[in-house]
């Protein structure tokens, strides 16, 4: 009975990693159609974010047959309600790669101003996702910590922009709307490094059983 258990919490695990990476892939789609003003590669998001809702509804369903049909020890309930939780944060972070491809999409085919800074800051996002689902897979609280710690350089990022853009708009007034989309751009990767710190403190909840936000 445990073998079988162990086995699906090691496709638990598959499943999380491939959901993550393709957040991983949406953001860097949105990043890229970003910097080059793509409406192409931006209408590449829309399918990926409908994939990683599929994703979250399969890992809630093997989450759930894992809880109705096994008898899971503290440790492993622990490792199932952080999962459950983790998902909600992944289907967030696709939905909001999908708002920066829309606004994309309004730009007209211009690329962002500050393309590097926003590139680096996107990048630094990315890999906050990506690390804090190799944390739980891992169940490493080293790396979890690590990427609660990212999100000072994610904010960081957000602050350069921001202030950017202000000179901009203080500059050109008549290129204000762009200026405000390229700021709300930057506002949705700053949330989706805040997701990835919510998905970490999930991560250290699962091993030691509390919870930053409790």
């Amino acid at each position: 009975m445990r073998s079988r258990f162990d086995e699906q919490l090691a496709l638990l695990n598959r499943e999380l990693i491939e959901m993550g990476a393709l957040c991983e892939e949406v953001i860097a789609l949105a990043s890229k159609a970003l910097t080059d003003g793509n409406k192409a590669i931006a209408a590449q998001v829309a399918p990926l974010d409908a994939q990683i809702d599929r994703k979250e509804r399969e890992i809630e369903s093997l989450c759930l047959k894992l809880l109705l049909q096994q008898q899971p020890v503290a440790r492993d309930l622990r490792q199932i309600s952080a999962a459950l939780k983790m998902i909600t944060d992944m289907e967030r972070i696709g939905d909001q790669a999908e708002d920066i491809a829309e606004i994309i999409g309004f730009m007209d085919g211009r690329g962002a101003e500050n393309g590097e800074l926003m590139y680096e800051m996107a990048k630094a996002a990315m890999r906050m996702v990506t690390e804090s689902v190799d944390a739980y897979v891992k169940h490493d609280i080293i790396a979890a910590e690590k990427v609660i710690a990212d999100d000072d350089t994610v904010d960081d990022f957000f602050d350069k922009v921001k202030y950017k853009l202000i000179e901009k708009i203080a500059r050109d007034p008549s290129d204000g709307e762009y200026a405000l989309d390229l700021l709300m751009i930057a506002k949705y990767f700053e949330r989706i490094g805040d997701h990835a710190v919510n998905i970490a403190e999930w991560v250290i909840f699962s091993i030691t059983g509390e919870h930053e936000g409790s």
